[in-house]
């Protein structure tokens, strides 16, 4: 068995890695460069309104919709989805593989990456379904059979459907169990199997609730998780605030030059950067993916721009906010001033999982009460992390079930959802990681091709905006 398991990591790992380093990067960066031009850069002209739309009705507990959810509901679903272990995690494996250069390809991901959310969010927008019950079926699919009639279209939502249902709703809720039982296991003790169910019997209480408790839970938990990771992270920065500086210089050095940091040949190590980069981010910021769509067409709003904006929002959260929080956490903590890992030699004992404690730690000299409560600290923040991240994946994989096999068919998922979240806290996690990236990889293919042939569905919704926008100036002057 274990033979089997070593041949599908090695061939896994073999795949991932032509699709990370050439396709990916291609479609990401061709996506999100074609909607800022198309859009004429809509993710800055219209980043304030997204903020007004987000913050200026910012409420922990909406009232309940009737079907759907409030704007700021599907605000908070789709930011728990996106803010998950790829932001600690993820983070820290882009940065010890691919050096501190590998962050400011993260930015560049995420910015282009806003424009390409924009027009996921408002093509979500624009196809969703109501049922005869009254709930809201929306997401990729839909807007992918809109793109492509007849069989072929069906063919890739289907295809697009199937990859989501075991990238988000099973092995993505293994990736996130199984980096809470990590956490917490090191941090406590605990057995990793006896974590795992209780994370297994907490999401089971929420999936068993629908879309209205989620909404609920997501509304609550987003806000709390943000700042309990911000708060501890500036305490870390301001011991190190002299170092700030370096670490910002040492990011956009290296992301031209990381075989400085990385070794090897310039070619080969600036591509291992740009891929760490495209890869970690897409499972950071999910634009591009089609995971978060599902969130955004269940918001009851005026118009799709509206939810676009709030869209565009959430991205800027998840990498600009959260993400560059642990990547300046490690960097002055670790690179800057001469820190452990200055040289490029990373230490056997250091690895993705243990990269931020060992941080925190070295703000307390290293010491033994310095690494336990830098474990507490990632365990607790891993926790809300990849915990609400499984409550709206399991949603996200849920809609595309019933979407294939009907509305009766659910309960089967949700045993199987639950299953896999208990087996990710024991199961062998760089198989797991690497599994994920592959069905995140194949969401991207169907849903970027989507994207591009209904661009003009998406310009359409930005020029109908300026009008109303520009009708509005005129008649109050």
């Amino acid at each position: 068995m274990q033979q089997f398991l070593d041949w599908l990591l090695s061939a896994v790992q073999m795949v991932n890695g032509f699709l990370a380093d050439y396709v990916l990067v291609i479609l990401l960066i061709g996506v999100g460069l074609f909607y800022t031009i198309r859009t004429r850069f809509v993710q800055v002209r219209c980043f304030g309104e997204g903020l007004k739309n987000v913050f200026g009705k910012f409420n922990v507990n909406g009232k309940k919709e009737k079907g759907g959810m409030s704007s700021f509901q599907a605000f908070t679903t789709a930011v728990a989805a996106q803010v998950g272990t790829g932001n600690i995690v993820g983070a820290s494996g882009a940065i010890l593989t691919g050096g501190p250069g590998a962050i400011f390809w993260m930015w560049i991901i995420a910015f282009l990456g806003m424009s390409t959310i924009y027009s996921e969010a408002v093509l979500a927008q624009k196809t969703r379904l109501i049922d005869k019950d009254g709930n809201v079926q929306g997401g990729p699919v839909y807007y992918i059979k809109q793109a492509f009639k007849g069989k072929f279209g069906k063919f890739l939502a289907g295809f697009f459907a199937v990859a989501s249902i075991i990238a988000l709703g099973f092995i993505g809720a293994m990736v996130q169990s199984n980096s809470i039982a990590g956490a917490v296991n090191g941090a406590t003790g605990v057995p990793t199997w006896i974590i795992g169910l209780v994370v297994a019997i907490l999401a089971g209480i929420v999936f068993i609730g629908g879309v209205s408790r989620l909404a609920s839970v997501t509304e609550k938990l987003v806000p709390v998780m943000a700042l309990i990771y911000l708060v501890g992270g500036l305490i870390v920065i301001f011991a190190r605030i002299t170092f700030i500086p370096e670490a910002f210089a040492l990011i956009f050095k290296y992301a031209f030059t990381p075989n400085a940091i990385i070794g090897g040949g310039v070619g080969a190590a600036l591509k291992t950067a740009i891929s760490q980069g495209a890869k970690r981010g897409l499972f950071s910021n999910e634009a591009g993916m089609g995971s978060t769509p599902h969130a955004h067409a269940q918001a009851n709003v005026k118009s799709a721009h509206q939810q676009g904006t709030e869209a565009i929002v959430s991205v800027f959260i998840d990498t600009f906010v959260v993400l560059t929080l642990t990547a300046i956490v490690v960097i002055v903590t670790l690179y800057a001033g001469n820190g452990m890992l200055s040289t490029g030699v990373i230490p056997e004992n250091i690895n993705s999982s243990n990269l931020v404690a060992t941080a925190v730690a070295s703000i307390f000299g290293g010491s033994n009460v310095g690494l336990k409560i830098g474990a507490i600290f990632v365990a607790v923040c891993l926790f809300f992390f990849a915990f609400s991240t499984i409550l709206s994946w399991n949603l996200f994989g849920k809609i595309n079930f019933t979407y294939l096999f009907g509305k009766k068919a659910t309960i089967v998922y949700m045993i199987l959802a639950i299953a896999f979240t208990f087996l990710g806290s024991i199961f062998k996690s760089d198989l797991v990681w690497e599994l994920t990236d592959f069905f995140n990889y194949l969401m991207v293919l169907p849903n970027a091709l989507a994207l591009i042939c209904l661009s003009k569905v998406v310009v359409e919704e930005v020029k109908q905006h300026k009008k109303e926008k520009k009708s509005k100036e005129q008649f109050s002057e």
